[in-house]
């Protein structure tokens, strides 16, 4: 659970997690765990924020069993294929999940 001061402070974050969460049409549960993931741990740099939303989107859609390809979340999310594949696994072991081992 996060506090509502860090969701007024990355408010313009999560409503662009929202609209690619919207874009690829993500289940309530995706997109929970999605902004679940992306206030446990909001980098500082705003060039890494959207990269790390955007792994927090593949890892949410993965963890609710709502998966999408990396690249589909890349595209919706206009970054880089890499960016998602070199930080979605951080994402769940900053929240305490453990990535799968495939």
């Amino acid at each position: 659970m996060h506090s509502a001061r860090d969701r007024i402070e990355y408010e313009p974050w999560l409503e662009e997690l929202e609209q690619v969460a919207e874009r690829l049409e993500l289940s309530t549960e995706a997109r929970s765990c999605a902004v679940d993931l992306f206030l446990a741990d909001v980098p500082d740099d705003d060039r890494s924020k959207r990269a790390m939303l955007a792994a927090s989107i593949y890892a949410g859609s993965l963890v609710a069993g709502d998966g999408r390809t990396q690249g589909a979340v890349a595209d919706a999310a206009d970054v880089s294929r890499l960016s998602i594949q070199q930080h979605w696994k951080d994402r769940l072991e900053t929240a305490g999940l453990e990535p799968p081992g495939w």
